[in-house]
């Protein structure tokens, strides 16, 4: 069973428990509910990833798009100037699990590099522009663009 981590900010331990709920309505998400000042609805996927320290499933929300067969993430962080948490522990361990509303799959994560990452940004900055702030905030730290391979459906 996944558990909610403790010491995230409302809304987001909001969203976990609403996609382990109700999937489907948590996969389209109201983003005047976030920080990032924008509004409307992103699609967003439930990335599991293995605590590099704990062990234990940790899952986050996160907005994607899907570029192929792939899904596509941003490890913004909000522009700060570390990784977030759930980036370095797909460095440590690359596979992984995404719900996408209702369905479930294992995936292996690796970041774009050169010029597939340059195109996947700009993707990604299409369907939310702070990710460009983001990038100007964020300084010397180049924000890594994570691609999703879907290794495998998984069924309940």
């Amino acid at each position: 069973m996944i558990e909610v981590p403790q010491g995230l900010p409302q809304w987001i331990t909001d969203h976990i428990k609403l996609y382990l709920e109700d999937p489907e309505k948590a996969h389209m998400w109201d983003a005047s509910l976030g920080s990032g000042g924008t509004t409307g609805l992103l699609t967003t996927l439930l990335l599991i990833s293995k605590g590099r320290k704990s062990g234990q499933d940790r899952p986050l929300p996160l907005i994607y798009r899907k570029i192929g067969d792939d899904y596509v993430i941003i490890a913004s962080k909000g522009g700060a100037p570390a990784h977030p948490s759930w980036f370095l522990n797909l460095e440590a361990e690359p596979n992984c699990v995404i719900h996408v509303g209702p369905e479930k799959y294992r995936a292996k994560a690796r970041v774009a590099e050169g010029d597939e990452r340059a195109a996947k940004w700009q993707a990604m900055a299409e369907i939310y522009a702070p990710y460009d702030d983001y990038q100007v905030r964020a300084g010397e730290r180049q924000i890594p663009v994570v691609v999703l391979e879907v290794q495998a459906a998984l069924s309940d």
